[in-house]
């Protein structure tokens, strides 16, 4: 016995070569063989239940057993049977759910408790008296169905709490297999929909996903060496896609993701009508459903969008799009009939489209938010590649980093959805949700996504039905898709170049704005952190000098020392510090001036990593022997550790660290590098590129880029590098994506004169990348 509960352990040995179901049975095995071992043969009256997990056969390495002990109400045994079962078990270190009842009491607590009574829906035999055991299930399942109208809701609010606070099995860098939204239990849920006589059991696509989602956490299991995890994480996704045959990480995450989708849109599509069904009906209900014209072969019906009786999809090539649109403008689901029948029977829309089809598409777009669910219905049907091919290639296509929230075809819709808000202020909006569809088409093909996106809309585009002028603005929206973003956060928009640059590129007022308008969409669909009232007032600003660029105006850039500065730098303190608060919350502006000396911008900003504060923007400027630095920071950081969030930093500290850090007496490098060992960010098993140097010569100064992973003091490391290569910093940009900065600093040599000869540049580069070797040490 000893040798099979180390098996169902994982400890072995005996099924490292058995995955997925057969892996599954095998447990199943081993575990009902030992439980019948120790149950023995105690007569009638008593039965060993298998429940949940287990009692569906589904038990994985380190899973507990979820039993019950069923009885008649025999009092003289059960005790001393049920400590023969359990303390062997315990002993052995496997986990139990257990409990002993009788028929009435395991009934009682099913009815009390919703997650006890979802585990005996699943319940199942595993050794003693048969006919208790079955008298038990079918009152259990009886009940079940007769307390339906008021247990359902309660399953389907617990459905929604577990998807707030586990998020989604398709988008999340790390799911959570069973807990987050399209995960086993879903499919538990849509069986106990099924055991209610409510809902038909899950179709073979759902039980297909589900067994997908079985078979890895199979594997996660494994390599938790038989833990309590059902979440997929980054460092294991390799062993786990090797395991399971994947190719590769990338399509194990794929076909996450897509089993993910497919079992959360059944769930929500099957409860949507189940739901309608538990309503009580009003007594003004005619015997006769209600008919709702929408469209042209659409009607409401139900609360749902359906086919209108003389609907022909085989003769009519635009129905699809006509009843995506209308179904999203009444804020209502496609009914399942009229999606089944669309797949069935809609004929391929011809080449190029009709404008009536072009336009239902751009009405689809345009209702925003509910046009997310109606074209993940088209989506799961199959009807969103029929209608654009090019749309197989980013279905369910992960991003496989932790900036973007969402898989790339969900982040092209929820763009979509965000730039409706911003329709009104452009002069083509039917080009502005376009181009939101299909700005990052490209990512589905290797190589460069922008490049790879040209091609395929410059294909795309005519197909729509597009004239030629309207095709080109649309590829020159993809083209450009983030010329405005890098632009205003890795450039200097005080700089005329910047501005004439993006004036050049854009090319036009109408794709300028067009660009800003997908600009903000785009980044509210990326993340959280890629859009922010400071990211915005920085693109509102550079499309405003652009623009006066195109009325024939010269880009109004401030002069090299503004009148203020002037002022800051008559300030009588030799070192003096200034802290302002900035529009932007939990932004401020910091203010120093000092006497000009090399290395004071990276004291500087090693100051303000050891305050832990963010700079997002630096400018250094000098006049008469004396320096004024400027910089813009955030003092809520995602990096911060414990501390004052959000709270103005002290002009008095800052000053005392400067001046310390001077003179020698404090070692910024120290603290940082403790700082950072302390509160090191999260990575999980995320692997960043290595840095590279980026060296660019379109203004007058210099612009080193430079991209390396985020960490404590990298800004302080970086602009001390440069010093220590003789380079003067006159501005640093800073950016931040995900777990990467993208900091570009205008530098010139200390001749005063550009970076241009390329053994110089290499010396700058190797000077940079060796600032940025990783620290000694354990960091997560």
């Amino acid at each position: 016995m000893t040798n099979r509960i180390a098996a169902l352990l994982g400890r072995s040995g005996e099924f490292d070569a058995t995955v997925g179901p057969a892996l599954r049975r095998a447990l199943v095995d081993v575990a009902d063989s030992v439980l019948r071992d120790l149950f023995g043969n105690p007569g009638a009256g008593v039965a060993l239940v298998a429940v949940g997990g287990y009692g569906r056969g589904e038990p994985a390495f380190g899973s507990d057993l979820d039993l019950l002990l069923v009885h008649n109400g025999r009092r003289d045994d059960i005790a001393q049977l049920a400590d023969a079962i359990w303390y062997p078990l315990w002993d052995a270190g496997v986990g139990l759910d257990h409990s002993v009842r009788t028929v009435a009491e395991a009934v009682a607590v099913a009815d009390g408790n919703l997650k006890a009574a979802l585990g005996l829906l699943d319940a199942r035999v595993v050794a003693g008296d048969h006919a208790l055991a079955a008298s038990l299930l079918e009152r259990v399942r009886s009940r079940w169905r007769a307390r339906a109208p008021r247990r359902l809701p309660e399953l389907a609010d617990m459905v929604a709490d577990r998807a707030r606070r586990h998020g989604e099995v398709a988008f999340l860098l790390e799911p959570d297999l069973k807990e987050a939204r399209g995960g086993l239990r879903d499919v538990h849920a849509l069986a106990a929909l099924a055991a209610a006589w409510v809902a038909e059991k899950p179709p073979e696509r759902v039980l297909a996903a589900y067994r997908v989602l079985l078979d890895i956490r199979g594997e996660v299991r494994r390599l938790a060496r038989g833990g309590e995890r059902n979440r997929l994480l980054l460092q294991d996704t390799a062993a786990v896609a090797a395991a399971l045959s994947y190719p590769g990480s990338s399509a194990l995450a794929h076909a996450t993701a897509d089993a993910g989708r497919t079992i959360s849109w059944t769930w929500d599509v099957t409860w949507y009508r189940v739901s309608a069904g538990l309503r009580p009906p009003s007594r003004w209900l005619r015997s006769r459903p209600a008919r709702r014209p929408l469209d042209e072969g659409v009607v409401e019906q139900n609360r749902e969008a359906q086919l209108a009786r003389d609907a022909d999809p085989a003769g009519d090539p635009t129905l699809t799009l006509r009843v995506a649109a209308a179904a999203a403008r009444a804020g209502v689901p496609i009914g399942r009939y009229a999606l089944d029948r669309l797949a069935r029977e809609a004929t391929p829309m011809p080449t190029p489209w009709p404008d009536a089809a072009r336009d239902a598409l751009v009405a689809l777009l345009a209702t925003g938010a509910p046009a997310v669910a109606v074209m993940e219905a088209l989506d799961q049907v199959g009807l969103l590649v029929r209608l654009l091919p090019e749309w197989e290639r980013v279905r369910s296509k992960p991003q496989r980093n932790p900036y973007h929230r969402f898989t790339v075809d969900r982040h092209l819709i929820e763009t979509a959805a965000a730039a409706t808000a911003s329709t009104r202020g452009v002069d083509r909006p039917d080009l502005l949700l376009l181009g939101a569809l299909l700005h990052d088409i490209g990512k589905g093909w290797p190589g460069d996504h922008t490049e790879a996106g040209i091609a395929v809309v410059g294909v795309i585009a005519p197909r729509l039905g597009l004239p030629p002028a309207d095709a080109e603005v649309l590829v020159t929206m993809v083209r450009h898709h983030l010329l405005l973003a890098e632009a205003a956060t890795r450039r200097d928009i005080d700089d005329v170049t910047t501005i004439e640059a993006v004036a050049r590129a854009a090319g036009s007022p109408r794709v300028l704005g067009l660009l800003h308008a997908l600009t903000e969409a785009d980044s509210l669909a990326t993340g959280p952190t890629a859009w922010s009232p400071w990211k915005a007032r920085l693109v509102g600003e550079l499309v405003s000098r652009t623009m006066a660029v195109y009325r024939g105006e010269r880009a109004p850039c401030p002069p090299a020392l503004t009148e203020r500065q002037r002022l800051l730098l008559a300030f009588a303190d030799e070192y003096a510090v200034v802290v302002n608060p900035l529009p932007d919350d939990g932004m401020f502006e910091i203010v120093v001036v000092a006497p000009d000396r090399p290395g004071l911008l990276a004291a500087t900003t090693g100051v303000l990593a050891v305050n832990r504060l963010d700079v997002r923007r630096a400018s250094a400027r000098a006049c008469g022997g004396r320096a004024l630095l400027q910089a813009a920071v955030s003092a809520s950081s995602a990096m911060a550790g414990p501390g004052p969030g959000g709270e103005a930093p002290s002009p008095a500290i800052l000053r005392g660290d400067l001046l310390r850090s001077l003179d020698g007496t404090l070692d910024l490098d120290a603290r940082i590098t403790m700082r950072e060992q302390a509160y090191a960010r999260p990575r999980g098993g995320y692997t960043p590129a290595p840095p590279r140097v980026i060296f660019d010569d379109s203004g007058a100064d210099t612009v080193v880029e430079i991209r390396a992973p985020d960490r404590a003091g990298v800004l302080f490391r970086m602009v001390r590098a440069l010093s220590d290569a003789g380079l003067g910093v006159r501005t640093a940009i800073v950016a931040t994506i995900g777990l990467d900065v993208v900091n570009a600093f205008y530098v010139r040599d200390a001749d005063g004169e550009a970076l241009v000869v390329a053994e110089r540049r290499k010396q700058v580069a190797d000077a940079v990348l060796a600032a940025l070797q990783p620290p000694s040490g354990p960091v997560t």
